[in-house]
């Protein structure tokens, strides 16, 4: 009877225990969070950060103009503390709305071109446009995989190459901007004349072109590096080849929210912080993107500190984005070539 008794007062206590410690997990805190990371992302990203901090994270999945629209809206009254995820345009839009604010983070250790320089933003990984070259059409053309943008305005790849309509496309306006930003204005619509000899149609959607030359259909696209990566590790016959003269970007950020709820602050800090962590970055890796730690990566990606970026000025790009993308239509035509809006 002793024996039972004393069994009963250890499971007592080890079951007391375990309350204990689930209320002080609780206890740790929470946060509220707006994010633009894929639903699959983000279940992963928040699911590691609560494991391993034990602070809740409450996320509403948004787009990135959703997102700024709705700091936007609650202003007066913020509902959320941090913004995980996001294009950095978008980012820089929200700093300049006042909706945002500066934190230096210790975790921080990316290049300065990948982050606000008045710390309102920090990128977490990036995207860097790139070829995609289909390797049994490269071998029955007798062609070899660009490796920089003269080479892909080469007469020898007419008819062979593919990109989106920078009107429609977010990817395909990052690539005018980046050549507008390497060559000039003048001489970067000159190339962009040269390299429509060699486009055979322009796409409405920036990662259709990489998934036409993933079935053949093109022979070499223009797209972000992450979309190429993925159709490689799907079985694709896709070679992945950055321009030598530097290439421009898309960078997923995160930042933090003016205003938002006081006592999640310090919560929102280790969220921002962790974002930067190496245990996060090898998660955003399953979603074939790039960050800004060197960690392994999915076959067919390159660290990012290996790839020639150019000094890319987003918001120039965003304040004459209306006005090159008319250029563009009058100077190449280029909407009467493009596939019908479904």
């Amino acid at each position: 009877m002793k024996r039972v008794i004393a069994l009963a007062l250890v499971l007592l206590l080890f079951v007391s225990f375990g309350v204990f410690a689930g209320g002080e997990k609780e206890s740790a805190g929470k946060v509220t969070a707006y994010t633009t990371l894929d639903e699959e992302l983000a279940r992963k990203v928040f699911k590691a950060f609560t494991d391993e901090t034990g602070i809740q994270v409450d996320w509403v999945r948004l787009s990135t103009g959703e997102c700024v629209a709705r700091m936007e809206a609650e202003k007066e009254n913020p509902q959320a503390s941090i913004w995980y995820g996001g294009v950095g345009l978008g980012h820089i839009e929200a700093k300049n709305k006042g909706l945002t604010m500066p934190y230096e983070s210790p975790a921080a250790a990316m290049p300065e071109n990948f982050r606000d320089a008045d710390r309102y933003w920090s990128g977490i990984y990036a995207g860097p446009l790139c070829f995609e070259s289909n390797t049994q059409a490269l071998e029955k053309f007798g062609l070899t995989a660009p490796t920089s943008w003269e080479e892909l305005a080469d007469p020898r790849y007419k008819n062979h190459v593919q990109m989106a309509n920078p009107g429609s496309s977010g990817t395909s306006y990052n690539v005018l901007a980046t050549m507008v930003q390497i060559y000039g204005e003048e001489k970067a619509f000159d190339y962009m004349k040269r390299l429509d000899q060699n486009i055979t149609q322009y796409t409405r959607s920036g990662s259709a072109p990489g998934k036409n030359a993933a079935i053949g259909e093109i022979t070499v696209a223009i797209g972000y590096a992450h979309d190429g990566v993925r159709l490689v590790n799907e079985g694709y016959p896709l070679e992945i080849t950055f321009p030598s003269e530097g290439t421009g970007y898309e960078v997923a950020s995160v930042s933090l929210i003016k205003g938002g709820p006081a006592e999640e602050l310090e919560a929102a800090k280790k969220l921002y912080d962790w974002a930067l962590s190496e245990t996060a970055a090898e998660i955003y890796t399953t979603a074939f993107v790039v960050p800004f730690v060197d960690v392994p990566l999915p076959k067919g990606a390159m660290p990012i500190s290996k790839v020639n970026t150019i000094d890319q000025d987003d918001e120039w790009a965003a304040e004459n984005k209306t006005r090159l993308v008319e250029k563009w239509n009058a100077i190449i035509g280029g909407e009467s070539r493009t596939e019908a809006k479904k």
